[in-house]
């Protein structure tokens, strides 16, 4: 690992904690607390990135070598880390929850590659920090294992993620309970190594502007803008507006990317938003299997479904206003900031039209495309559709002769099927005959569609079916389910059993629908 070079700038340039301890309290006039991983007793590689590894620097021998598991797994720091938490406030649920930060996540010190990019590589489940919130700051296998899958699947989608180095066992127990049912149980611990440019929230703003330290507000938002958008130019209130709309037109393309992909969240807190436009913890988030835009996959909001699947882009509106909110004291008016926030909308807007004439096959969007997809949306949340299959299997429609025969395996009820049927040939024939006035020959229309239109996605079922074997001791189903998530545009002879619909078993199973946000 002596590629791994380290310029560690936050903890540089920034105010941090007087107070070296991971004691719960609160931190005031200060951007992170340095803290030490607690050390594990027997760490052990068991899955990771071969593409963060290269652009790391990182080859196989370092991965086998027994000071990498030992490093990622929190007993030992390379020269140059400098271990901190970070410390951000955040609205959670619609609520303001003030000061909440790292709680189980340690960052170990920014890495540049060779290319001369930053890394930040960050440590989830490396134990208590000030912000743990007397909880233990550790991680399960279940649901690091999640997090390291999903963060390569979202970037193989072509989602703007933070990736995810290694996930390493701990050969510790954690006590969880997964269900918030009074009956906790001893469970293997792991680590992800998730690594990042910036993993710099929205709560890392809202914390000091909520407290009124308008000094360290502006002090971090320099810093941001210095390190993290060297592109932007300008001074003053001038740079200030440029970098927030920046901020939401990154976070616009980010959300409608999880649109096109059917991925849900889950938790969309601010403390969850990532400056960068990044999707950032992984925690009980979904892929949309009958398509319907009513569905969360967090059971902790079951209830109220703030975090489903159709209001993603509300919401994430929602929470640039909440960024808006705090940055406000670096403006002398609002009007910057209200213009952000229609940049938001108007690049949404324009998103959300490529995907639609991505995912239909077409040459351009025209108006009435809006109202095609709409209306094709509504027919598969009515009849139990499964999205990924759906939008796959129409590239195979013949638009000279369409029929519903390609797309019957995407059905998840005959009944529905045959009731719905009349109304899917309707809309076939309304879309053969847009793709009778679109420029696109049927080559190029199949291999747009099928370069927006996954064959494989991480649907819970297979993430699920991957940790019980892991919980078994055969690591092998992390690997292999990754090696498919690798490819998810691809068809992929032999690995048919990972492009198939939810099954039935799999729909009240534990971990293969909704979850909770145990970790």
């Amino acid at each position: 690992m002596r590629h791994l070079r380290f310029d560690n700038t936050f903890v540089r340039e920034l105010p941090g904690d007087p107070e070296e301890s991971s004691r719960q309290r609160q931190v005031l006039g200060a951007l992170y607390s340095r803290v030490q991983p607690t050390p594990v007793a027997a760490p052990r590689v068991i899955a990771w990135s071969r593409e963060m590894a290269r652009t790391l620097g990182l080859e196989e021998a370092d991965i086998a070598s027994p000071v990498f598991a030992q490093v990622f797994g929190g007993n030992v720091l390379l020269d140059g880390m400098q271990p901190y938490a970070a410390n951000y406030g955040g609205h959670q649920f619609g609520v303001w929850a003030d000061q909440l930060g790292d709680g189980r996540a340690i960052s170990l010190g920014e890495a540049i590659d060779g290319a001369g990019r930053r890394w930040e590589l960050q440590l989830k489940g490396a134990g208590r920090t000030p912000y743990s919130r007397g909880a233990d700051g550790r991680a399960v296998l279940r649901s690091s294992v999640r997090e390291f899958l999903c963060s390569e699947a979202m970037h193989h989608l072509g989602v703007a993620t933070t990736r995810a180095l290694c996930l390493v066992a701990t050969g510790d127990t954690v006590v969880r309970d997964m269900f918030y049912d009074g009956h906790p149980q001893d469970e293997p611990g792991a680590i992800v190594c998730r690594v990042a440019p910036s993993f710099i929230r929205f709560g890392n703003f809202e914390l000091p502007a909520a407290r009124g330290d308008i000094g360290l507000l502006r002090q971090l938002a320099d810093y941001t803008i210095a390190r993290d958008f060297p592109e932007l130019r300008g001074e003053g209130e001038a740079l200030y507006a440029a970098w927030f709309a920046q901020v939401c037109e990154r976070t616009a393309w980010m959300v409608a990317h999880w649109m096109r992909v059917g991925f849900v969240h889950g938790v969309m807190n601010t403390d969850n938003m990532s400056i960068l436009g990044l999707t950032i913890d992984y925690g009980p988030y979904g892929w949309i299997d009958n398509f319907d835009p009513d569905w969360t996959p967090n059971t902790t909001d079951a209830g109220r479904r703030r975090y489903r699947f159709g209001q993603q882009p509300n919401v994430a509106w929602w929470n640039l206003s909440r960024l808006a909110m705090a940055l406000a004291p670096l403006f002398s008016g609002t009007g910057p900031l209200q213009a952000g926030l229609d940049h938001y909308a108007a690049t949404y807007a324009e998103a959300d039209r490529c995907n639609v004439a991505a995912k239909l096959g077409l040459a351009e969007c025209r108006d009435g495309d809006t109202v095609l997809a709409r209306d094709l949306y509504a027919l598969l949340a009515e009849a139990e559709v499964d999205m990924t299959l759906f939008f796959r299997a129409l590239a195979d429609v013949d638009r000279r002769h369409p029929s519903l025969e390609p797309l019957r395996e995407a059905f998840y009820d005959d009944a529905r099927y045959a009731s719905s049927a009349p109304a899917f040939t309707a809309w076939l024939s309304r879309y053969a005959a847009r793709l009778a006035d679109d420029p696109l020959s049927d080559d190029e229309r199949r291999a747009r569609m099928n370069a927006a239109n996954p064959r494989y996605v991480l649907r819970n079922y297979l993430a699920q079916q991957a940790i019980d074997r892991a919980m078994q001791g055969d690591d092998e189903g992390i690997a292999e389910l990754l090696e498919v998530m690798r490819r998810p545009y691809d068809d992929q002879p032999g690995n048919e059993r990972y492009a198939q619909k939810r099954p039935a078993w799999a729909v009240h199973k534990a971990g293969c629908s909704m979850l909770s946000c145990s970790s």
